[in-house]
């Protein structure tokens, strides 16, 4: 991995962490979804730990759904060696309205990274901003080819890496390449995004500027969520590997890590 440069590191992140998390209401009904014990530590500790392991310095949390609770975990940030702010939207905005009400926070930013808060995708952060520079899109994914999409949706791409289509979830099992979860946008992507009207990124957003250029450069690595019970106690197994995947630094290879997926 390339040692990310200062310029980087002044990147900001865009957390999102504010879901309702219902599927996982079962096992966790009262803590947000992002603070889901794994092992002892909380999930959305990992992203943190990863994001800090490789030069991020300033993190804003997109909070809604018990908010106080990740609040008091994770406060300001200094015992974690990084920055947080919190914006806390008072109605559920879907995750592009949850960056919209975030852009106070990218003041002067040129390029932001977004992640979703109930998954982990081993990325080379590094390289994922060199490719969405010298592509020049509006947008680039992080994505992840699995032998088996039945539950997501995939991406068809061209020769250029640029994605050409979005195709809904069928649940047919057959290999294919999903999104990620994690995204660098340009700030002009903002001005796609309705002010305070819930919409979605996959849903409503990247349909929109598809157009002006998005990107896919796929990862290798573990790739998991914790949307379901299922996905949770099979994310149980990996803590050790997830624990190593997120502490490996910006300069170094990370070796002896499971290609592991669910």
């Amino acid at each position: 991995m390339g040692q990310a440069s200062q310029n980087e590191q002044e990147v900001p992140v865009l957390l999102l962490v504010g879901g309702l998390g219902t599927r996982l209401q079962s096992v966790l009904p009262n803590s947000p979804k992002p603070l889901a014990p794994l092992g002892s530590t909380p999930f959305l500790r990992l992203l943190v730990e990863q994001l800090s392991s490789q030069g991020f310095r300033h993190l804003i949390m997109c909070t809604g759904h018990l908010a106080a609770q990740i609040e008091q975990e994770f406060g300001d940030g200094g015992q974690m060696d990084v920055v947080i702010d919190y914006s806390r939207e008072s109605n559920p905005l879907g995750t592009a309205g949850a960056v919209k009400l975030a852009e106070r926070y990218l003041s002067g930013a040129p390029e932001f990274v977004v992640m979703n808060g109930d998954s982990f995708l081993e990325v080379d952060f590094a390289q994922l901003l060199r490719f969405h520079r010298d592509h020049g899109g509006m947008a680039s994914m992080a994505a992840r080819r699995v032998p088996d999409a039945a539950r997501y949706g995939t991406l068809e791409v061209d020769d250029q890496l640029r994605v050409t289509a979005f195709r809904e979830k069928t649940g047919e099992r057959a290999p294919g390449l999903i999104n990620g979860g994690v995204y660098v946008f340009n700030r002009e992507l903002l001005r796609y995004i309705p002010d305070g009207v819930p919409a979605s990124l996959e849903q409503d957003i990247f349909k929109r500027v598809l157009r002006h250029g998005v990107y896919a450069s796929e990862q290798q690595g573990i790739f998991i969520d914790i949307g379901t019970p299922e996905d949770y106690a099979r994310a149980q197994t990996l803590y050790e590997s997830l624990q190593t995947a997120a502490r490996v630094k910006a300069s170094q290879k990370a070796s002896g890590i499971a290609d592991t997926f669910i």
